[in-house]
C-alpha cells in the first residue's frame, strides 16, 4: 500500500515527509534566512541524489528547540539531515542546549559572513549614540562596534560602561521591524547575512539613504584568523580598528568578539549527520556537486555570493578549528559582556572548555 501511495504522489506531484527520500531540518519557520537557503541547497542536491529531499521547520525560541529535538529525537535516522546556522552556534557558546557539534559529522558548510551597514546621516564615531536593534543574534555586532567606538586599552568593565554610554541597544525589534526602522531612520545601524543585505539594505543603499559600516571577516580553518570577504573588501572591522588606533584589538573583549563572530559565522550555515551515517558519503557527493556545477553554482551565489563551501572532512576540521577559540577568558568575558551590557542571559559552560 506504501508503495502504491508513493508512486500517486509522485505522478500527482506531492512531496510529503512520509515518501521524501530525505527530511532537512530546519530549526526555524518558513520563510526565514535559513530555511530560504535550505530549500535552495536542497533543489540543487536533489538534482545529484536522485531523491527526494523535504523541508521539515521546528520552530522554537531562539531556534534551539529544533536542534535539540533533532539531537534527541531524530539523529539516527539515517535519512535525516540537521540544518543549522549561525544563532545555533551562538547558543551552543551561551546557553544550556542538548545538541553538541562535536558529536556530528558534517556534510558541508558555508563559512559566512555578516555585514554592517550604517545610516547616511550618522557618524558612527561622533558623539552621538548609535542605535542597533538588539538580540541574540546580534551579539558580535554589539561587541564590534563597542570596540569600534570604545577604542583601544580598555579593560572588560570599562568597554560594558562605555557600551552603555554610546550604544542604544533597542530592544523588541523582529527581522521585519528592524529593516523597517533602519529603512525609516529610526535605527542608525542594522545588519544581515548576504542573501538578505542583498534584498534588504542594498537598495537603501543604492538610493543614498545608507552605506556599508563593516564586516566581521571570513575564518580560516588553517590558520584560526579571519580574512577579508571579496565580496566586500576593505571594511573589515579589523582593519576599520587599527586604522583608527594604530593597534590591533588585543583586549579580552577582542578574544570574546572574535570567539563569538566564529561560531556564529564560520557555521552560518551547516548541513550535520550522526556520526557513522551510512549515507554520509552519498550526501558529500551530491553536495560536491553543488559546489562544482556551473548551474549549482549559480543558483546559490544568486542568492548569497561568492563564498566557499567546505565538504565532509572540511567542514569536520573547520568545525575542529572553532572548538580551539573557546577558552576559559574568552568565555568568561562573552558571558558577562552579555549578561552585564546586553542583558542577555548567559551561563558560563565549563563542559565546553573541557572537551577541547
Amino acid at each position: 500500500m506504501l508503495k502504491i501511495l508513493t508512486t500517486l504522489a509522485v505522478l500527482l506531484g506531492f512531496t510529503t515527509s512520509a515518501v521524501a527520500d530525505y527530511t532537512f531540518v530546519v530549526p526555524q519557520k518558513p520563510g526565514g534566512g535559513t530555511s530560504v537557503w535550505a530549500q535552495i541547497v536542497a533543489t540543487e542536491m536533489e538534482k545529484y541524489l536522485d531523491e527526494k529531499i523535504v523541508i521539515k521547520h521546528i520552530r522554537g525560541a531562539r531556534d534551539i528547540p529544533g536542534f535539540n529535538k533533532w539531537h534527541n529525537d531524530m539523529r539516527d535516522d539515517d535519512k535525516v539531515v540537521m540544518v543549522s546556522h549561525g544563532g545555533n552556534g551562538v547558543s551552543f557558546l551561551n546557553e544550556k542546549v542538548d545538541y553538541d557539534y562535536n558529536e556530528y559529522d558534517s556534510v558541508g558548510l558555508m563559512n559566512l559572513n555578516i555585514i554592517v551597514a550604517v545610516g547616511a546621516n550618522h557618524n558612527p564615531y561622533g558623539g552621538k549614540k548609535t542605535s542597533f536593534a538588539a538580540g541574540s543574534g546580534q551579539i558580535p555586532e554589539g561587541i564590534a562596534i563597542t570596540l569600534l567606538k570604545c577604542g583601544a586599552g580598555l579593560s572588560t568593565q570599562q568597554y560594558i560602561d562605555c557600551f552603555k554610554r554610546r550604544v542604544n541597544w533597542v530592544k523588541g525589534m523582529k527581522g521585519g521591524q528592524r529593516r523597517l526602522a533602519f529603512k525609516r531612520g529610526e535605527l542608525d545601524g542594522t545588519r544581515e547575512n548576504p542573501a538578505a543585505f542583498k534584498k534588504h539594505v542594498q537598495p537603501i543603499i543604492d538610493k543614498g539613504m545608507a552605506g556599508l559600516w563593516f564586516h566581521h571577516g571570513i575564518l580560516d580553518t588553517a590558520t584560526g584568523k579571519h580574512i577579508d570577504d571579496v565580496n566586500y573588501p576593505d571594511i573589515q572591522m579589523e582593519d576599520l580598528f587599527y586604522a583608527a588606533n594604530r593597534t590591533k584589538p588585543e583586549s579580552d573583549l577582542y578574544a570574546a568578539y572574535k570567539l563569538v563572530k566564529s561560531f556564529r559565522d564560520g557555521m552560518q550555515k551547516a548541513l550535520w549527520v550522526a556520526k557513522g551515517n551510512p549515507n554520509k558519503a552519498k550526501l558529500i557527493a551530491a553536495l560536491e556537486k553543488v559546489a562544482t556545477t556551473p548551474e549549482s553554482i549559480k543558483a546559490v551565489q544568486k542568492k548569497v555570493g561568492q563564498y566557499d563551501w567546505l565538504i565532509g572532512k572540511d567542514g569536520d576540521a573547520h568545525r575542529d578549528t572553532l572548538m580551539k577559540l573557546i577558552t576559559p577568558k574568552a568565555l568568561s568575558t562573552l558571558v558577562k559582556f552579555n549578561n552585564e551590557a546586553f542583558g542577555i542571559k548567559a551561563v558560563y559552560k565549563d563542559t565546553l572548555v573541557a572537551q577541547k
